[in-house]
């Protein structure tokens, strides 16, 4: 691989780290909203938790 691949290679496995660490972040204050949700009486909630 020439010098300007391999920086290539390590850009995007940086970005693919980024980006799964946003998709954590945002799996987890899903997750934490849908546990909240979850305990606001149905009276409350115009909506359906699926």
């Amino acid at each position: 691989m020439e010098l300007s691949e391999l920086k290539r290679v390590k850009e995007l496995q940086e970005e693919n780290r980024k980006l799964r660490q946003m998709y954590a972040e945002l799996d987890l204050h899903n997750k934490m909203l849908r546990d909240v949700l979850q305990k606001v009486p149905a009276s409350y909630r115009p909506y359906r938790l699926r």
